[in-house]
């Protein structure tokens, strides 16, 4: 059993506490889907000792520009450990594919929400099929090589209908529904939409995929 620890939009007081070994000690590696600020990704990192993926939201982007300017990736960004850089021992993901070297897991990352006032790190749905179009050469990369596409897709925003709200800045992309489709990933974890009833559905499936919002904190527990 691999667990992942999964954070995203607000800060756990569960996750940001003194016994975060006791209660997270056995995760493999922790994901974060976006708005929460770094120096809380290094907290994890510094108390687990574990790797951590993340991508941008549409808050907390006070560092958005050391990886992205004019909405193009920076060259040396993509997949990059910036421990050198004091980005707290976190490896940015935000328009990427890499491998957990410990478990193998094949992981895809897709940050920004649907664009609705023009800020930053958001995108039209044609704009996010561009970022997806763009990855094709790895993905059938890693389906030669490892068999399958991909397993893990990070996003800040959930896909289209699922999960997502009838408002433009927490509507879905329809281009999330796609990739799933055609690549089947066997997990999309997603934040952006927040968890106010304890009630509230976490997961749902779409064709083979388990899409789980993972709002402030959610472990999720994967079969080898």
């Amino acid at each position: 059993m691999i667990k992942v620890l999964c954070v995203s939009d607000e800060i756990d007081s569960l996750v940001y506490s003194e016994n975060i070994k006791e209660r997270y000690g056995d995760i493999s590696f922790v994901l974060g889907a976006g708005d929460l600020p770094l120096r809380y990704y290094g907290f994890i990192v510094s108390s687990l000792n574990k790797p951590l993926y993340f991508v941008f939201g549409n808050h907390n982007l006070k560092h958005l520009s050391d990886f992205i300017k004019d909405g193009t990736e920076n060259e040396f960004a993509t997949g990059y450990s910036f421990l050198t850089k004091n980005y707290y021992g976190s490896t940015y993901i935000g328009s990427t594919l890499v491998r957990d070297k410990k478990t193998g897991l094949l992981l895809m990352g897709l940050g920004g929400s649907y664009t609705y006032n023009n800020g930053k790190n958001q995108y039209s749905d044609s704009q996010m099929y561009r970022k997806i179009l763009g990855h094709i050469p790895k993905l059938i990369y890693y389906r030669i090589r490892y068999h399958r596409w991909i397993d893990i897709v990070v996003t800040h925003a959930p896909p289209f209908g699922i999960h997502d709200k009838e408002d433009r800045c927490h509507r879905g992309f329809k281009a999330f529904l796609w990739l799933m489709r055609v690549f089947k990933p066997a997990y999309l974890v997603h934040g952006h939409v927040h968890l106010l009833d304890l009630n509230e559905k976490r997961e749902g499936l779409y064709h083979e995929t388990r899409v789980v919002n993972v709002f402030k904190s959610h472990v999720l527990e994967i079969d080898r």
